[in-house]
């Protein structure tokens, strides 16, 4: 009876302590897992808000509608880059061409402008950014960047050429160039828009440099009859825009 109860007794110290250390293994390699696990998911969440953001600011390129783009974001309606993030839901100051809030930031009232989700990535960290050409993001230890363009310069300083002819395709010719006058409004990137006249040459052709990205409009005016042809110019970033516009008859 005794050697039976020897034989069936628990497992001894050693035993104990050999499983205590593989649970101890398991857990620790479990937590690591879990762990790099988090930061993947940390940073996907951080790339998928800078591109809300970046989306914010200069527009969603994908939303288009008969084959041109229609989404110019911030950029687009005031033609200038925000000051700063908290520009994208408040107006900065009073700009009649701001059209926001551009991205949603469910606690920006509730907490009162303290406390604001949309400002911080996954881990906590503020954004960096302070009206430049990226949005830069460094809770994770290293920088996770998103560009919002190749450089300002693509986003507010493009070039559009327009070309005016009559009904019969034939240009104003130096007789008849000052009886046009082709006029494009768009954003000053102070809330107000900018209106600028120019007659074409003898070819017909007007440029305007300087643009900022969006959907502006073009005004054709030919002066003898006071008649007006509107249209919308898309400027994309980076683009050199080439504009045909055509007058209503055979004028020249």
């Amino acid at each position: 009876m005794l050697s039976i109860l020897r034989e069936e007794s628990g497992y001894s110290l050693i035993e104990l302590i050999v499983v205590i250390v593989i649970v101890a293994i398991l857990a620790a390699v479990g937590m690591k897992s879990m762990t790099a696990m988090n930061e993947t998911v940390r940073v996907e969440e951080t790339k998928a808000e800078l591109e809300q953001l970046a989306h914010a600011v200069v527009g969603d390129p994908e939303l288009m509608s008969g084959g041109g783009r229609t989404d110019f974001g911030y950029v687009g309606d005031v033609g200038s880059l925000p000051p700063n993030l908290d520009a994208l839901v408040t107006n900065p100051g009073g700009l009649g061409t701001w059209d926001g809030p551009y991205i949603r930031d469910d606690f920006y009232t509730s907490a009162g402008g303290v406390s604001t989700e949309f400002k911080v990535d996954a881990w906590g960290t503020a954004y960096q950014y302070s009206g430049g050409a990226s949005i830069i993001s460094t809770g994770s230890g290293s920088t996770i960047s998103r560009r919002l363009g190749n450089s300002v310069d693509d986003l507010l300083y493009n070039r559009v050429t327009i070309t005016v002819t009559d009904l019969d395709n034939d240009p104003p010719g130096s007789i008849y160039r000052d009886s046009v006058r082709l006029v494009l409004a768009y954003p000053d990137g102070s809330g107000g828009t900018t209106n600028r006249a120019a007659s074409p040459d003898a070819n017909g052709l007007v440029v305007f440099d300087s643009i900022p990205i969006g959907q502006q409009i073009l005004n054709t005016i030919y002066l003898p009859a006071n008649d007006t042809l509107t249209r919308l110019v898309t400027v994309n970033p980076g683009d050199n825009s080439y504009i045909q516009t055509q007058l209503y008859a055979d004028v020249w």
